[in-house]
């Protein structure tokens, strides 16, 4: 019997938080099942979860970023790239490829915010764990 295998991408930018998020992936998923890999940001993750997917060793992929406004650039750009790039991945490759890569309209980094936002990841790990137990799930069943 195989074991299904997900490759986690995480951006090591805002890495307290976005790190939460592989916490709350690993409340559904056993550890044994989760490969995981960082990369420096968030425009990283789309080309490494295609060539993961590429390898035949994982059923899906999931990247997880916290893009935020820097002032340098626009943000809302950087993550609709990410996650246009997810996408390609995704249909390219045949495999599912989940997001996890989040863009607060009005992130500051205070005590409050930093603390609902690490809470946040975990409930998103959560959710992209149930995603892709469901994708997966549901593709065989439909290729029947």
């Amino acid at each position: 019997m195989t074991h299904t295998r997900y490759a986690f991408i995480k951006a090591n930018w805002h890495a307290d938080i976005v790190t939460r998020a592989l916490e709350g992936f690993r409340e559904g998923i056993s550890n044994a099942e989760v490969e995981v890999f960082d990369v420096p940001g968030a425009f990283e993750i789309p080309l490494l979860a295609r060539d993961l997917a590429r390898t035949g060793r994982f059923q899906a992929v999931i990247g997880a970023a916290f893009v935020v406004d820097g002032g340098i650039y626009r943000h809302d750009f950087v993550a609709g790239t990410v996650v246009e790039g997810l996408m390609r991945a995704q249909m390219d490759t045949d495999v599912p490829v989940l997001s996890v890569v989040l863009t607060p309209h009005n992130y500051q980094e205070t005590e409050v915010m930093t603390a609902f936002f690490r809470e946040h990841f975990v409930t998103k790990g959560r959710e992209a764990a149930e995603a892709a137990k469901a994708i997966l799930t549901l593709r065989p069943a439909r290729a029947a």
